[in-house]
This record gives structure tokens, sequence and C-alpha cells, in this order.
């Protein structure tokens, strides 16, 4: 019969052996989570801090949502964590804020948001071996550099300044059209566009002055350009200077109407406009929100955590869906691994079907068309298949 100190060392052991087992049975459930960082990059500060912002919400919410319906890749449940960038809208910010994402070991980029950020941080992208997903830079330099690591689930700006040029001449029937833009690679290629299309429709391209995407006094232009009188003045850039640009018109009694893209087309560019947003024409790539497959649901539970919806949330959202679905085709979330599936997508999103062409670009674009009517930015029509390749 064992004595007292064995059976005491017996039950010891048994509740040592216990206590590791439990141990072991805890380690590989803990070892199943990997951690997913992907990183989101935009102006979150400065003018266009309001178009940052809401980028960041819309990748925010997919990644929230994903982690919720609990992800698998490679047998493990992925948790993805947001990592959030300021580039101010700024090139040389831009350079410093991917090389830092790439240092800290992201997975994947949502962004940026400019056309003129997007294209210095790709290359450091690229050299990383790192998917890029940009929901809103639009020039066409953007996939026209050959990176496989590119692509833009956004109608770019050959498709989208076509539109604008047809639309200009033969819609709104404008012979004498000014041209404005703000130097940078969105404003400048979009008026590129703009311009060999409306010439190629018969209009007379009787000016083209440059500002920049700082400036907010644009007196001297206007005043130069009445004296031009064109019947139609297009300016590429953003909101932070179409506002300004949009009341100076009018004060300088120019009756010209004023036509954009994207840039234009936001609900801050009414505030910085007021009452003489009324009548502007602005185009955004892509369907009109309501009409984007999911877009009525989208509005609702973005609306509802955020506020409301100023442009390209709908394609921050989509972004992440498209990297998502990549990694888990792949198994993988290692970029080397999962970057080949990304060609590969072909996903119906809130936005619409996604696919991409051999340069990245998102295929079968639509442009749609809006004006201000009593406060409101009105769908006038949508261009489906916009393509300009």
């Amino acid at each position: 019969m064992p004595s007292l100190t064995a059976k005491l060392l017996i039950l010891f052991l048994a509740f040592g052996l216990g206590a590791c087992g439990k141990k072991e049975s805890a380690e590989p459930a803990a070892a199943r989570e990997e951690i997913v960082r992907i990183g989101s990059v935009a102006p979150l500060t400065g003018p266009q801090a309001h178009l940052g912002k809401d980028n960041e919400n819309g990748t925010r919410l997919a990644v929230d949502e994903a982690n919720a319906r609990g992800v698998q890749i490679g047998g493990r449940t992925v948790r993805f964590e947001l990592v959030s960038e300021d580039d101010q809208s700024d090139p040389r910010t831009a350079t410093v804020v991917a090389q830092k994402l790439v240092d800290q070991g992201v997975k994947g980029i949502i962004g940026h948001l400019n056309s003129g950020t997007t294209i210095p941080a790709s290359k450091i992208y690229s050299d990383a071996g790192i998917p890029q997903i940009s929901p809103s830079a639009t020039a066409i330099a953007y996939t026209a550099q050959g990176f496989k690591s590119a692509f833009r689930v956004m109608t770019n700006d050959e498709q989208q300044g076509k539109v604008l040029g047809q639309y200009a001449a033969t819609k709104l029937g404008a012979r004498k059209i000014a041209v404005i833009d703000d130097r940078t690679a969105y404003g400048q290629g979009l008026a590129a566009e703009f311009e060999k299309a409306a010439t190629a429709a018969g209009a007379e391209i009787v000016a083209h002055e440059f500002t920049t995407d700082r400036s907010t006094d644009f007196m001297a232009i206007l005043t130069s350009i009445k004296g031009k009188s064109p019947e139609l003045v297009f300016y590429g850039g953003m909101d932070a200077q179409a506002g300004p640009m949009a009341k100076q018109m009018k004060s300088l009694g120019l009756n010209a109407r004023l036509l954009g893209g994207d840039g234009v087309q936001t609900h801050e560019f009414m505030k910085l406009a007021g009452a003489d947003a009324d009548g502007v024409i602005a185009s955004s790539p892509g369907l009109a929100l309501d009409s984007m497959p999911g877009g009525k649901a989208f509005r609702d539970k973005f609306t509802a955590k955020y506020g409301p919806i100023q442009n390209y949330a709908p394609y921050a959202y989509d972004a992440v869906q498209v990297l998502v679905a990549a990694m888990q085709r792949a198994n993988s979330a290692e970029p080397a691994k999962y970057l080949p599936e990304l060609a590969k997508t072909d996903l119906n999103g809130v936005t619409g079907r996604i696919r991409f062409d051999h340069k990245g670009d998102v295929t079968g674009g639509s442009v749609t068309l809006y004006q201000v009517k009593g406060g409101q930015w009105q769908t006038l029509e949508t261009v489906t298949g916009a393509s300009g390749h």
C-alpha cells in the first residue's frame, strides 16, 4: 500500500501532467490565428482629407467585416490589421510612407488616393513585391509602367477624359472650350484626354491655363479666359480648387458652364461653391451609387457607421474584397504566392463586376455624368463600357 507521501507524489504528477496537456492543446489553437497587416494610404490631413478619410473608412469597413466572418487562409483563421498612413497628397511624402509600410511587413496596399502619390509609391511596392490596389488613382501612367503589382478598381482617365470630351462637344454643343488643369498627374492627364476627345468631336480649345492643387485664387487666369469667350470651362483637378473657381467665375460674369471629373463630383465641392455650384456638371468613373449592384446596402451600413459617402469609399471597400479573395484562392497571405491570383480576379463587388486586363486596369469601365441641381448631384447619364484601350 503506498505511503501518504507516495500518494501525494502521484497526485502532484497527475495534476502537473494534466496542466501540461491543457497548455499544449491551447498552443496550437493560438498558432492557428494569423495576423495579416494591410496598408491604407490617403491624404488624412490638408484640403483633401475628407476624401482620404472616405477611402480609409471604406477600407476599414471591409477589414472589419472580414475579421467578423473569420476568414480562413492556409488552415488558419486570419485577423487583418489595418495600418493607415497619411501621404498628405504629396508625392515625396507618399514615397516615405510607402517605404515605411514595406518595412513594417504589410502584405498588401489599398491606395494611394491621388495619381500623383500612387505613381511614385508604386515603384517601391513593386520592388518589394507587394500588391497594390488603388481605389481612386485614375492616371493612365499608373498601370502603364508595367508593374505586375499595380491594380486599380476604378475606370482610368483615358476612359473618363474621352467621355467628358465627347459629352462637352456633342451633348452640350460647346464649340469654344477653355481648359484649366492643376499640373498634377491626375489633373494634367485628365485634361489632356478631355482636350483630345473634344477636339476630335469638333470643339476648339481657345485657352489652356494652369494652376496648382494648393491654389484658391483664380481671378487672373479666369479674366484671361473670359476674353476668349468660351462656352465651357473644363477643369482637371480637385474640389478644393473647383469650389472657389465656380464662385469666381460667377463673380467675374464669366458665362460659361463649368465641367470637371471625379475630383469635382463631391459633396465638398457643393459646400465650397455654395449657390454657384448649381448647373455644374462633373463625371465619376463607375456607376451611380444607387445603380451599383451593392450600392444601396453599402450606403446604409457605411453611413450608419461613418456618415455620408464622399466619393471613393465603395471602391476602397471592393479593393479589400479583391485582395482577400486572392489570398484565399492562393491559400496564402504571402505576396509572392497570392499576387498571381490578383490577375485572375473575377469578383462581383459593390461597384460591379471586377476583372483586370493585362495592365491591371479594371475592364468594361463605366463613366457616369452628374449635374448639381437644387444643392444635390443628380445623375444625367451613364456611358457603359467606356474603354479607351
